[in-house]
């Protein structure tokens, strides 16, 4: 027979005690007060562990709580700032693995001439600009199209000199490797029909005329550079603060620079020094010439040694293996399609390549390499092995930038080295300089691994997303928008382009986030929103798993925080 308890008034109070004690003293152990909570959130938090949430408190810059908002709660104090996400996504902040911060920084404020249809556009940018800015000696700008300009894909002089006989002008073309002067620009660095292309460029002369048509390629560039006003220190501060806030605006916290920006060093400590300094930055050296000496290991070195905190960081060299498709200039193991006479070729010396690689790999530095061609990345991946090999070293992920195309035989080997794919998922956009250019360079076979990200992460290997900024937009949404579809906004071509490689919406995302921290050996801090990591997260106005995939490129960023400071807030005045 079950025994019969009978409470008295003091065993009952002693009761209730017991258990109401633990929940009372764990409702009451102090919490210090978050400055900012999130609530009413749809948060993807890139952590497999806790993929989503409601709600997120931050303290001191860091993550303090994810979880439910009842949980989130707790953290309030008198002076939290509650934000209302109002069922708003908000995402880890976003990285940028491949920009060219100071050139992208200074193209805010020179003529665009991205998206136009024609010649006949470009000329109109160009005298548009050219009646706002008077005084400015030289007209400087770019993001011109291969596509228009017929089979050959290059511009000329002429169109320019019609417009601007006795004014330079000096235009990128969309991918920074193919230049166009006009005769001023040409006369003002000495450039007539008998100078010679330096290493590694071309001056692109007129078969008939032998003078030159104002084409420059590759490290032709420099023949104009060095007569190119440089920006004053304030001009290029001045810039750098308009491109730390525009890339704020576009949800990015950190950025990886690969190329020109050593240079801007004493500015970023200039900006911090100022309080204005909200975005991160990796930044890698680049050495001249396609060779490295004892000169440039001393000046990374020290660098590193000065710059190498949460915000500031140098610990990467950018080696340069070949150029691009366009023009021909990146390096196949099999010769083009529509140019049978060449493959393209290295601009370095394998043996001498291979040799840095090892050296810097020795001394623990990341090694970042452009390679486009299928023979440029299997170049890099051998280098790689062969400095794992002689180092013993593990867990460097040196990384390959761009990788266009890639041989079936080497997509494993990319997760068999720890090789991180940096690329690009806006270069893949199917337009015409794609299809009608790019695609045509290299033939239906090699086309079918075209920006082969998926198949590398199939094979087990990393990839890692970015823009190569200011060769396409800073907006993180549209090369999300491009890894998804392999179409165009308008959704051609009809199945996709190479429409194997497509990505889940939450992979792309993931390319941006987590995987672009890893690749920059910052994901124990970054890239994924999770209690003690930096509070670096965004908001956005619409829930781009649900919407027309092809529309992802629209979403707009209505909260940027970075180490838990709100760095944009698109209402604020």
């Amino acid at each position: 027979m079950r025994r019969l308890t009978i409470f008295t008034p003091l065993r009952l109070f002693t009761a209730v005690l017991a258990v109401t004690l633990p929940l009372f003293a764990q409702q009451n152990v102090f919490v210090p007060p978050a400055e900012i909570i999130i609530v009413h959130a749809k948060v993807f938090t890139a952590d497999t562990h806790n993929p989503s949430a409601d709600a997120i408190a931050i303290h001191k810059g860091k993550i303090q709580a994810v979880g439910k908002e009842i949980e989130i709660e707790r953290y309030r104090g008198i002076g939290t700032r509650v934000i209302d996400a109002g069922g708003k996504l908000v995402f880890p902040g976003f990285i940028d693995c491949h920009v060219h911060f100071l050139r992208g920084s200074l193209s805010l404020g020179r003529v665009n001439l991205e998206g136009a249809k024609d010649v006949t556009e470009i000329q109109q940018r160009l005298k548009d600009y050219a009646a706002k800015h008077p005084d400015t000696d030289w007209i400087l700008g770019g993001g011109w199209s291969y596509a228009m300009f017929g089979a050959d894909g290059l511009p000329d002089k002429k169109y320019l000199d019609k417009l601007f006989p006795n004014r330079p002008v000096y235009l990128d073309g969309y991918d920074q490797h193919t230049f166009w002067a006009n005769s001023k620009a040409l006369a003002l660095a000495g450039i007539s029909r008998s100078t010679l292309s330096p290493p590694n460029g071309t001056i692109v002369h007129d078969k008939f005329t032998g003078n030159p048509t104002g084409v420059l390629q590759e490290e032709a560039d420099t023949l104009i550079r060095k007569v190119i006003p440089e920006p004053t220190e304030i001009e290029k501060v001045r810039a750098l603060r308009a491109g730390i806030k525009w890339a704020n605006r576009n949800g990015l916290t950190r950025v990886q620079s690969a190329r020109w920006d050593f240079e801007i060093l004493p500015l970023l400590d200039q900006i911090r020094e100022d309080k204005q300094l909200t975005l991160r930055f990796d930044l890698a050296y680049l050495p001249a010439e396609s060779q490295f000496t004892d000169k440039d290991l001393a000046t990374i070195e020290a660098a590193h040694k000065k710059h190498h905190d949460d915000y500031i960081n140098v610990n990467a060299v950018k080696l340069v293996l070949d150029g691009v498709v366009e023009t021909r200039t990146a390096a196949f193991l099999e010769p083009y399609a529509d140019e049978p006479a060449t493959k393209g070729s290295l601009f370095w010396d394998v043996n001498k390549y291979k040799d840095t690689v090892a050296l810097l790999d020795k001394k623990g530095f990341q090694v970042y390499t452009h390679a486009i061609g299928d023979y440029a990345v299997r170049t890099a991946l051998d280098a790689y092995e062969e400095a794992e090999k002689r180092n013993h070293s593990k867990n460097k992920r040196h990384r390959i930038e761009h990788v266009e195309t890639v041989a079936t035989s080497d997509i494993s080997r990319f997760g068999k080295l720890g090789v991180i794919a940096s690329m690009q998922p806006l270069h893949a956009y199917p337009d015409s300089d794609t299809l009608d250019v790019w695609a045509i360079r290299v033939g239906p076979e090699r086309a079918k691994l075209a920006w082969a990200w998926k198949s590398i992460a199939d094979a087990g290997g990393k990839y890692a997303f970015g823009s190569d900024w200011p060769i396409v937009t800073l907006n993180p949404f549209e090369g999300i928008q491009t890894a998804v579809t392999r179409q165009t906004s308008d959704a051609t071509p009809k199945d996709g382009f190479d429409a194997g490689e497509r990505l889940t919406v939450a992979d792309a995302i993931e390319g941006y986030t987590i995987d672009a921290a890893f690749a920059g050996h910052h994901e124990k801090t970054e890239g994924s929103i999770m209690v003690g990591k930096a509070a670096d997260l965004i908001i956005v106005d619409r829930n781009i798993f649900e919407v027309d995939a092809h529309t992802i490129g629209k979403t707009k960023v209505v909260f940027t925080i970075v180490g838990g400071k709100i760095v944009y807030e698109a209402d604020a005045k």
